[in-house]
């Protein structure tokens, strides 16, 4: 068997990095490691390609020479997907379809040959077999989730890997709660599922044996939801592969804002070599967090969790919602305030939106409020459903919080005061987020010479310089991740930018 993985193109968004990619000379932030983990459970006796249209461009002749394509995608990159789909059936090549967006929405791509859904660990076997008999159905989908203590080792081999600002593994699946606006519980269940330690180390050992240096993103959707095992069980055994390898990696993950309870356990985090987590704070309104079922974050001073995790060693990127139910156009100043005292220089705020399957989704289908499917770009300025404030004024609101937190000025601020919380760990070894040198000079070039906020520029790098000079680093990373944000949210041809 032939077989091609294709990955869709991700249109330009927050978490592409587009701009950000463009100083430091790499095409894409990840790589699909849902397709990779895939191909390493196909029979080693086929052949396998993968073009990441990210990285990378889909020929005709790729096309021509599969036996099947599989694609992998999620809703964002639905665009794509319509593109790959109509240029496969051009050329009536087979099309094997599995990821978050088919597992939610396959009824709407008839044109699809098969269906694998849900976790490959139990579908994609049940497709082979039935491949080899003669006879492979439709759709193959199931209620079960997988023992990930068997999932392989992903094909990183088949990476441009050179093309990509970060490496990625998984640790785990599932989240312990239940936020009514998330898909995850129903892709992955609420029980938490881990790899075993042996598991991870072995994909550390791969990616280092392949030459990989610098970040890793460890993609769970938490990675403390067991952190009972995390802390007693995995976390000493990376320290220590950490320690014996001179710190080739720096982890990025996403964590609950619970972690801030725990100071062992930042404290394990940070000398494993993690610099960075993303924490869904959604809103500072207790109400709204009541309302969406966040119940860890509620009953808790969350300005605080967030300094107690940047002063443990870690930076704090931020997710923010605005449109529950029961926000008042209070809340948009609250959100401004809470994001600009955070020191979050990272905060990802969206206009609410009901993904398909989840508990909100399903309220607001009963109560007829659905207008349309949900895009999955956070920052489209999109809703697809009837908010109970007057949607014009949720808008306006909306855009005078990115307004405020995205312009230069508060946005350098909000730099300042991340490097006044954060507290660098000394001992790991420190290497430029970028790895190429040449990406400081595009940024002093670009956004110190050419840009209209370029005065705010040069005050950030001499009050980084005489007041926090070790973070002299991260303060340059800022200031290109604010020149992709500004982008995003169309600030850059502004006066105000």
């Amino acid at each position: 068997m032939k077989i091609l993985l294709i990955y869709p193109r991700y249109p330009n968004s927050f978490w592409s990095y587009s701009h950000v990619l463009k100083f430091i000379s790499k095409k894409a932030a990840v790589p699909p490691l849902g397709l990779i983990t895939v191909s390493a459970m196909l029979p080693s006796t086929w052949q396998k390609k993968l073009v990441d249209l990210n990285v990378a461009t889909l020929r005709t002749s790729d096309i021509q020479w599969a036996d099947y394509v599989f694609i992998s995608a999620m809703y964002i990159q639905k665009e794509s997907v319509n593109l790959i789909i109509d240029e496969c059936k051009t050329h009536n090549t087979k099309i094997v379809a599995g990821g978050p967006l088919f597992t939610q929405d396959y009824k709407s791509y008839p044109q699809i040959d098969h269906f694998v859904l849900n976790e490959a660990e139990i579908t994609l076997p049940q497709f082979l077999n039935d491949l080899h008999a003669g006879h492979p159905q439709k759709l193959y989908k199931t209620a079960e989730y997988a023992d990930i203590t068997h999932t392989p080792i992903p094909d990183y081999h088949l990476l441009s890997r050179k093309d990509y600002a970060f490496m990625n593994i998984q640790v785990s699946r599932g989240c312990p709660y239940a936020c009514d606006f998330c898909e995850i519980t129903t892709l992955l269940g609420h029980k938490v599922r881990m790899k075993k330690k042996e598991q991870i180390i072995n994909e550390l050992e791969k990616l280092y044996k392949l030459n990989w240096r610098g970040s890793v993103l460890i993609v769970d959707d938490n990675f403390i939801g067991n952190k009972n095992v995390i802390k007693n069980s995995l976390l000493p055994v990376i320290k220590d592969w950490m320690q014996a390898h001179q710190y080739p990696f720096v982890f990025n993950t996403e964590t609950s804002i619970n972690l801030a309870d725990d100071e062992e356990l930042m404290s394990l985090m940070v000398q494993a070599g993690f610099n960075s987590t993303f924490v869904g704070i959604e809103t500072p309104d207790e109400n709204s967090l009541h309302e969406c079922n966040k119940n860890q974050n509620v009953n808790r001073d969350l300005l605080q969790s967030v300094i107690k995790i940047q002063k443990a060693g870690m930076h704090v990127s931020g997710g923010f919602i605005v449109g529950f139910d029961s926000d008042t156009p209070s809340v948009f100043q609250r959100q401004i305030d809470f994001i600009q005292k955070s020191g979050i220089v990272s905060a990802m705020v969206g206009l609410l939106n009901a993904p398909k399957n989840t508990r909100l989704y399903k309220r607001l289908e009963v109560e007829n409020r659905l207008t349309t499917e949900a895009t999955g770009n956070n920052t489209d300025y999109s809703m697809n459903f009837i908010p109970k404030m007057n949607q014009s004024e949720l808008i306006k609101g909306y855009k005078e919080i990115i307004h405020n937190i995205y312009a230069t000025k508060p946005y350098y601020k909000r730099i300042r005061q991340l490097l006044l919380n954060y507290n660098r760990f000394k001992y790991r070894q420190t290497k430029i987020n970028f790895s190429l040198l040449g990406a400081f000079f595009k940024s002093v070039y670009i956004i110190g010479f050419l840009n209209r906020g370029r005065s705010e520029y040069w005050k950030l790098l001499l009050w980084t310089l005489f007041n926090r000079p070790g973070s002299i680093v991260d303060a340059i990373t800022y200031t290109v991740y604010g020149y992709h944000y500004q982008m995003v949210y169309g600030l850059r041809n502004k006066k105000t930018a």
